[in-house]
């Protein structure tokens, strides 16, 4: 019998200290606080459930590519370029560290920012065509 993976249901993330962490993510990604205690967090947004975990401050969710660039290891989608435009303006306004919106040579643009604890995230303009059909969201 061959059974599949049908989705992730949550992604760990490591902080310094976890109500900070937490604050952070309620207030600049509206995350919603479904557990919390001294050694972690569990966060509702995007679709999934993340767990912030109290670690050493020498941890982080980056990690170095061959070429020793620091990369993330999660991409979120948001539903074309003027919604990549209208999130990366709005994460602007709440001192949301942002890199440049770029064209990766691919369909759509992205950018990265950046949580309190310095862990990396990336944002893509291109909303999976399998989540619209799912979701019934109409191509616009």
């Amino acid at each position: 019998m061959n059974i599949d993976l049908i989705r992730v249901g949550t992604i760990y993330i490591p902080v310094k200290e976890v109500e900070a962490a937490t604050d952070w993510y309620v207030e600049k990604l509206g995350a919603a606080v479904s557990y919390m205690d001294n050694m972690k967090a569990i966060l509702n947004f995007a679709d999934l459930s993340f767990f912030l975990v109290h670690s050493p401050p020498s941890e982080s969710a980056n990690f170095l590519d061959i070429n020793g660039e620091d990369r993330f290891s999660i991409t979120f989608e948001v539903d074309g370029l003027a919604a990549l435009y209208e999130l990366y303006a709005d994460f602007g306004r709440k001192k949301i560290k942002v890199g440049e919106i770029e064209d990766r040579g691919h369909a759509g643009k992205n950018f990265i920012f950046q949580d309190l604890d310095g862990n990396k995230f990336d944002v893509w303009s291109e909303l999976s065509p399998k989540y619209k059909e799912r979701h019934t969201i109409n191509n616009v």
